[in-house]
């Protein structure tokens, strides 16, 4: 049986293409999200650029019929911008006030109820990633859900990078003789990734362990290549964080990821990894860091100065950092030593297009504000020779738009997991106080 699908206008700025996610059912779109994508389309961010795609769609599927009346769509279904079910006298008991919310869900009602007096309703759906919505809709009768279609996988099954392997104690003897191990000797149901890390420990219970590392063919488990010297002062102190400097010193590596709660170190390793590779290998000419500029809470408004004085408050944590690895004792003194080096540069991700950038070490930090057309767009900017690093925090998320599970920093690390220019590790344990790490666990 065919279903109706009402969708907000959070779906449709979101994902563009939501309205070919439907198969053979029809997709109503009423007439005031067309009024909220027009009030979008000037935008200069991102959602002002979903409007505009939108409006394009919308626009070419007129020359296929007339939109009021419905149009049909190559995969069976149909599309509608509902002109005529838009009355508001059943919903004011429940709602009284006429917002833009309450006028789809009006429509939503107004379709559920006309399909219930025929004699064979066709289920009616709202689709809105606005959970009041969904609960409003829930109280009118109404059947409601998420648009999962933008997901790039459940949250529950997001790749960490690293597997731990219960095993013959003989089999991490073998590898301590041998310092390899064929991945095809584990008799695994599954595949495992290029750079993806492996602990093995004893099936018998046994404190013997081994941590190893897929090779970039996939086929090979291999010792870390690197020691747990300090690079910059900073020392792993734990396996997530020595996985994490195994793949930001390999330069085998152009691309990786890095996720983790707040104070794991995703910064800080990547910070003093970058510094190593520029200062101290001369690997690359530059260091170059950025993060989106998206406010947590309340924005603060337009910001006085040039340009660095603008970006001085979005970037502080960078700067933060930094201090600490040159180990700062005055306030001021950073800008400084940034000044003289000329080799670092700090910059908002909002001057990133068009640019291409060979040479260089790349530091993304707060990736998981990104969507994933601007995560596309900043891992295209790579130019030959560079590295590029994404940091982020799933968990934390301030985009009004994006989950955990639809972020750009999700998306790299599931479409890139199985590619050998890539590598990825989700720091678990934080290291930044016990107090920060309760605050992780228990906030």
């Amino acid at each position: 049986m065919k279903k109706k699908y009402v969708l907000d206008t959070n779906v449709l700025l979101q994902d563009p293409n939501a309205i070919f996610a439907f198969d053979d059912n029809e997709v109503v779109i009423p007439a005031v999200v067309l009024e909220e994508i027009d009030s979008k389309k000037r935008n200069a961010d991102e959602l002002g650029r979903n409007a505009r795609q939108v409006s394009r769609l919308l626009d070419s599927l007129r020359a296929k019929g007339n939109l009021s009346d419905g149009v049909l769509l190559e995969s069976g279904g149909s599309i509608k911008v509902e002109l005529n079910h838009k009355s508001f006298s059943k919903l004011q008991e429940a709602f009284a006030e006429l917002t833009n919310d309450n006028r789809i869900l009006a429509v939503a009602l107004n379709y559920h109820l006309e399909e219930q007096a025929s004699g064979e309703p066709s289920p009616v759906i709202i689709v809105s990633k606005d959970t009041l919505v969904r609960i409003k809709a829930d109280v009118l009768g109404l059947t409601a859900q998420d648009y999962l279609t933008d997901r790039i996988v459940a949250q529950s099954d997001i790749y960490t990078g690293c597997l731990t392997l219960q095993v013959h104690p003989s089999v991490i003897d073998e590898f301590y003789s041998y310092r390899f191990l064929t991945v095809n000797s584990l008799n695994l149901s599954y595949t495992l990734n290029p750079h993806e890390f492996v602990i093995l420990k004893d099936e018998l219970g046994t404190s013997k362990s081994a941590l190893l590392k897929v090779n970039a063919e996939g086929k090979r488990l291999e010792p870390l290549f690197i020691s747990n010297e300090p690079i910059w002062g900073i020392s792993a102190r734990n396996a997530q964080q020595r996985m994490a400097l195994e793949l930001l010193l390999n330069d085998e590596i152009p691309l990786v990821t890095l996720t983790g709660k707040a104070g794991t170190g995703k910064t800080l390793l990547t910070l003093a990894a970058g510094l190593m590779k520029i200062e101290d290998e001369h690997k690359y000419k530059k260091l170059l860091i950025a993060r989106p500029v998206v406010p947590m809470g309340k924005d603060i408004g337009y910001l006085p100065g040039e340009k660095d004085e603008k970006l001085r408050p979005w970037m502080q944590p960078i700067y933060d950092n930094l201090e600490f690895l040159f180990d700062t004792k005055k306030s001021g003194d950073i800008d400084k030593i940034l000044a003289g080096m000329g080799s670092i540069q700090v910059e908002a991700l909002t001057y990133i297009r068009g640019r291409s950038i060979p040479g260089q070490f790349i530091i993304i930090d707060e990736a998981q504000n990104l969507s994933k057309h601007e995560v596309k767009t900043i891992v295209s900017r790579v130019g030959e020779g560079s590295k590029i690093v994404l940091l982020g925090d799933p968990e934390q998320i301030d985009h009004p738009y994006l989950d955990a599970s639809s972020n750009g920093l999700t998306y790299v690390v599931e479409r890139f997991k199985q590619e050998s220019v890539s590598g990825h590790i989700t720091l678990e344990r934080g290291e930044r106080s016990h107090l920060a790490q309760l605050a992780a666990d228990l906030l």
